[in-house]
Formats: structure tokens, sequence, C-alpha cells
């Protein structure tokens, strides 16, 4: 009997719930990875399109085909020319990234990422 009350572990059933918990936790990050792997590609975009020479006397229109060239390579699906506005600043541009990413989960629940960026585009390039 003393060799019973010193045996301690997890039963088979503790170690199932265990592992359910563990694999849930993985699917959801799995679903999360790449919307947040998505949104960290448009933040870079932005960075390197704010280091562009010249980059604050471009019209809005060439700034846009610029990043979305840049969010191609990265195979950015989400963002869409509707998403992306500009704000005149008096040396430039603002570039405003306002949007949504929607995966299905389980059955018909979604996980839901919202996602908005801002980056400061100057007449030098850099500010």
């Amino acid at each position: 009997m003393n060799n019973m009350k010193a045996q301690r572990g997890l039963t088979l059933t503790s170690f199932l719930v265990v592992l359910i918990v563990v694999g849930f936790f993985l699917y959801v990050g799995m679903k999360l990875f790449p919307m947040y792997q998505e949104n960290y590609a448009v933040r870079s975009a932005m960075k390197s399109l704010a280091k562009e020479p010249g980059i604050g006397t471009m019209q809005p229109a060439n700034i846009q085909s610029l990043l979305f060239k840049r969010l191609y390579i990265n195979y950015s699906d989400n963002v869409k020319p509707a998403n992306v506005k500009f704000d005149r600043k008096n040396n430039g541009w603002t570039l405003r990234v306002n949007y949504e990413v929607r995966r299905p989960l389980i059955g018909n629940l979604d996980v839901v990422g919202k996602f908005d960026a801002s980056q400061d585009l100057t007449r030098s390039g850099v500010e």
C-alpha cells in the first residue's frame, strides 16, 4: 500500500484533457499566425516606402502602386485599394491602411482581426 501512495502522475483521462486543451490552442494559433504575419508584411512594406527618396512628392496613385507591388511579393491578399487612404501633410503624405481579416475557426465561428497602420511619407523619404 505504501508504494501506491508514493506514485504520482497523470491518469489517461487527465492526459487526454491536457492534450485536447493544448491541441485547441495550437489550432487557434495556426489560424491567427497568418493574420499577424500579413499585418507584419503590411507594416514592413509601409516602412520601406517611407525610406524611398522623394516619396512625399509622388502622387497617391503612384505610392499606392508601389505599396501593392510590395504586398504582392509578400502574398498579402486581404488589403484592397479601398483600404488605403492618403492624408496630406505639410511635408508629404500620411499613408493609412485599415483592413479586416476574417478566418473560419470552427463551424460558424470566425476569428476576426482588425488592423490599422499608418506611416508618414515625407518629401525627403526619411523623417
